[in-house]
């Protein structure tokens, strides 16, 4: 049970976020949670004698109980939530909880498709089914060039060049990109079939059975179908296939900064997070690179 004067104080402050700020049902059940628990943890009988210590406090507790980044992030900006508040009621003459930093979060690393994987979902023949042919070349495309789901729904029939071709990234930047044999191919492929669903006057790459622009959430869900059909064990969708290419690629070329061309990232920092290599392969590297690692000859 809670002191009566911090039981109250929160009381109050819950029915202000759910009459006054009206927020969801799930995230006033978030706020109670996290402050209950935090009050429990305090060794104060009011919340007029809440300190930055007591909240550097309550953080090396949940870090000591092992809670995630993410949690221990979440409790300390309920707190500062809720000292906000008590700062405006005159509770306290300033927030205590303005000053303290949540642990970083690591960015969580894209699962990529193995080189066998990735061969076992594009291995399959269309046939006549002009879809099915649309659906190829878009995934030829993803993974040849390392597009973007919204860099492949943006591409129009101007882009394709004879092996070249033309995206659009983020921040309106353009960038050339190597068309490869395969892709070629399969885009070869659509392309002569493509006026059958595609009027005229329409200028987009890919168009859907409306007769229109293909969109992104058509082109995520007919990835997930053909990665059922082809017995693809975990679900894949057009940023998999982005992350797999420059995974594959800087497995095996080694060039970071190519990969970051490829890729349109602006830092060379996001392509480190975001193609990882796996030890046993920056061993490698290592024993064939460092003087210190050489094996006399």
């Amino acid at each position: 049970m809670l002191e009566p004067a911090l039981e109250q104080r929160l009381e109050a402050f819950l029915a202000h976020l759910r009459y006054e700020r009206n927020l969801s049902p799930k995230t006033l059940d978030n706020y109670q949670r996290q402050l209950r628990q935090v009050a429990q943890l305090l060794p104060i009988q009011d919340w007029s004698q809440l300190q930055t210590e007591h909240v550097r406090s309550v953080l090396n507790k949940a870090r000591l109980a092992r809670l995630s980044a993410s949690s221990i992030a979440l409790r300390l900006s309920a707190l500062r939530t809720f000292c906000q508040y008590l700062v405006q009621m005159r509770v306290l003459p300033l927030n205590p909880a303005t000053g303290v930093q949540a642990p970083k979060r690591g960015r969580p690393l894209p699962k990529q498709l193995h080189v066998d994987e990735m061969a076992g979902l594009l291995e399959f023949e269309p046939g006549d089914d002009i879809l099915a042919i649309r659906d190829k070349a878009m995934l030829e495309l993803t993974y040849g060039c390392g597009l973007r789901l919204a860099e492949l729904t943006g591409l129009n029939l101007l882009d394709v060049r004879e092996r070249e071709l033309r995206v659009l990234g983020k921040g309106s930047k353009q960038r050339q990109l190597p068309i490869g044999k395969q892709a070629r191919q399969s885009l070869d492929a659509w392309l002569n079939v493509r006026g059958q669903l595609a009027p005229p006057d329409e200028t987009a790459l890919f168009v859907s059975m409306q007769r229109q622009r293909i969109t992104s959430r058509q082109i995520a869900k007919r990835m997930g179908l053909w990665a059922q059909r082809q017995g693809m064990v975990q679900p894949v969708h057009p940023h998999k296939l982005r992350h797999s290419f420059a995974t594959h690629l800087l497995e095996s070329s080694g060039d970071l900064r190519g990969v970051q061309e490829l890729l349109g990232h602006a830092n060379l920092s996001t392509t480190q997070v975001y193609t990882h290599l796996d030890f046993q392969h920056l061993a490698q590297v290592y024993d064939g690179a460092h003087p210190r690692a050489k094996k006399n000859k």
